[in-house]
């Protein structure tokens, strides 16, 4: 029973990033509505800036640890909020009558010249987080003992923290209303007054700012990232799109929630090696499941 409570508990802090990220991809994906693969790209990019910038801040400057982790931190919203920004008005905004193809080829592009160009800034330099805010946190009695670090805490609640503001802010305020609006039909909103090209492009940005956050927990937590973490991220939010789950925010972080609880209980008694691919396999099986039960009902 304690080794399965630990899983949970793993699975807690994984399926806390998984939301997090999944939850910035439905407010993209509800404007957008096309597949993309830029919010995984600047989840990994805001990672590597986040290590990169903490380790300038550490190495050169002589600053203390908090001190160089707070400068890869704004180093990282700061970058990825205008890249997301700047993608959203440059990129996306053009192409929203394009066809789906074309937007999934662009978000490739974006991805490759995210990936390289931070290659080619970065040289043969691959710095590593050095631990932090690791001590052992003991959970429970003397014979039910389930162990945490606050780091892992720290992670946990950011990323629950900012769905549950993200959330309460789409559901009550005007500037959520709007959005929904524009989400369910464009044309109608912008009948009634509203600039549906100003709430595409903030709407990017936010999601690009949620992805940042997330890139720069995972950092914190792993000590590095890369971009297949990223682009493996993003392929799992993308199956959660195609099944349906993005129509909600809420609800497309509560399937990142259930995939992360998922790999570690697939961690604890299973090999590692296969996780992924038994997540895929279990997301495609949804995937066949969901789409017969539609074309069933709809017959």
């Amino acid at each position: 029973m304690a080794y399965f409570a630990q899983q949970i508990v793993n699975g807690i802090h994984l399926g806390a990033l998984y939301a997090l990220l999944a939850f910035g991809y439905a407010i993209a994906h509800g404007v957008l509505r096309r597949a993309s693969f830029i919010h995984g790209a600047l989840f990994a990019f805001a990672g590597q800036v986040a290590v990169y910038s903490t380790a300038f801040g550490w190495n050169r400057l002589l600053l203390i640890y908090p001190a160089a982790l707070a400068l890869g931190l704004l180093a990282s919203l700061t970058l990825t909020g205008l890249a997301a920004r700047f993608i959203a008005s440059a990129i996306l905004q053009p192409l929203r009558i394009a066809t789906p193809n074309m937007t999934i080829a662009a978000s490739l592009a974006v991805l490759l010249v995210l990936m390289e160009g931070t290659r080619l800034a970065s040289g043969n330099w691959s710095p590593w987080l050095a631990p932090f805010l690791n001590t052992v946190i003991h959970i429970g009695g003397a014979t039910f003992s389930v162990t945490t670090t606050p780091l892992k805490l720290i992670v946990t609640l950011a990323g629950l923290t900012a769905i549950a503001i993200g959330s309460a802010f789409l559901a009550y305020s005007r500037a959520g209303l709007v959005w929904r609006a524009v989400c369910q039909d464009e044309r109608a909103a912008a009948l009634v007054g509203i600039d549906a090209r100003r709430v595409f492009v903030t709407s990017l940005t936010v999601a690009g700012l949620i992805a940042a956050l997330a890139g720069v927990l995972a950092a914190w937590h792993y000590g590095n990232m890369d971009f297949g973490t990223g682009i493996a991220f993003s392929i799992k939010v993308l199956f959660l799109a195609s099944l349906g789950g993005l129509s909600s925010p809420l609800a497309a972080a509560m399937g990142g929630m259930a995939i992360g609880i998922l790999e570690s209980i697939w961690d604890g008694w299973f090999p590692i090696i296969w996780r992924d691919a038994a997540t895929y396999s279990i997301l495609v099986a949804l995937l066949v499941a969901t789409r017969r039960s539609n074309s069933l009902e709809s017959d």
